[in-house]
């Protein structure tokens, strides 16, 4: 893959300038069919979404997650968390196994899915992310091979805004590969999303799950870089009382994400001297291990 572009294998999955109404018949089936091996009714791994008016987005992700070249028996489930667009009518269309979660909050969608899940691991997705072909295994297999490993979290990357390139993208994830690894010591949870992410089933109900105090929603999620302990970041500490954490560096196992929340700042560049800033202010924490205050 070029630094600067993106890989060959999302390009299938973009469906650029169309909305999923401006899909034909054949598209849709094509689709459909793809996903039915992704629907075992005894599944070792649970693929979950929570979706909030993701009708344009969601049947991206289902496109990518189904080229998905993986040796398990896989589920995917969407949590409808009270959507008033039509994500519904595209999950029935799509034939996907849904459950409707009517009380807004990212971690009662999680929730749910963790409540539904039927697969012995449970990989988090979103659905405005693109997954490649063997991220399925290379997640699963750390949590098979090590048998302290409690949870999985993977790299990734931005798509960039249409008409745009990634070099502004590529200086922004060049700072979060680096903070990432410094963290890793004593403020690992902070590395951890919920659209990329695993753990062993059990093990997250085992302990507490997804259920946290504060309720973070879909839309203007800013600054979550440094301030994690929303429900994937809590999730993210309590595995760890369990065992460790491992990264997934695999280069095949990089996923792709919408730029959204870092255009809540405005853009990219604004998103990468805000972020700067934040990290530089609270570097010791990660070294000492003791909350910054300002």
């Amino acid at each position: 893959m070029s630094t600067f572009s993106l890989p060959n294998w999302i390009k299938p999955h973009l469906f650029l300038n169309k909305r999923f109404i401006d899909l034909s018949e054949a598209e849709i089936n094509t689709l459909k069919e793809r996903l039915s091996f992704l629907r075992h009714d005894n599944p070792e791994v649970t693929v979950a979404i929570p979706a909030w008016n993701e009708e344009n987005n969601i049947y991206r992700t289902l496109s990518s997650l189904s080229e998905s070249k993986t040796n398990y028996k896989v589920e995917i489930i969407v949590i409808n968390n009270n959507s008033s667009d039509k994500t519904q009518v595209v999950l029935d269309k799509l034939g996907v196994r849904t459950f409707f979660q009517p009380i807004q909050g990212t971690h009662h969608a999680r929730q749910m899915g963790l409540d539904k899940a039927r697969g012995t691991f449970y990989l988090c997705a979103d659905a405005d992310t693109f997954y490649p072909p063997h991220w399925i295994d290379l997640m699963i297999d750390p949590m098979i091979k090590e048998k302290d490993v409690t949870g999985v979290y993977g790299r990734y990357s931005f798509l960039p805004p249409q008409g745009e390139g990634r070099l502004g993208l590529w200086f922004y994830e060049l700072l979060t590969e680096i903070i990432i690894r410094i963290r890793q010591n004593r403020r690992e949870h902070l590395n951890v999303y919920g659209f990329n992410m695993g753990f062993i089933k059990e093990i997250g109900l085992a302990t507490g799950g997804f259920n946290v105090q504060s309720s973070r929603v879909y839309a203007g999620v800013v600054g979550n870089d440094t301030t994690n302990d929303a429900e994937d970041g809590r999730m993210a500490r309590n595995l760890k009382t369990r065992g460790r954490l491992q990264l997934v560096t695999a280069p095949e196992a990089r996923v792709f994400t919408s730029p959204r929340r870092l255009m809540d700042d405005g853009s990219i560049w604004n998103a990468f001297l805000k972020r700067t800033k934040r990290q530089v202010m609270i570097l010791p924490e990660y070294f000492m291990g003791k909350k910054v205050v300002h």
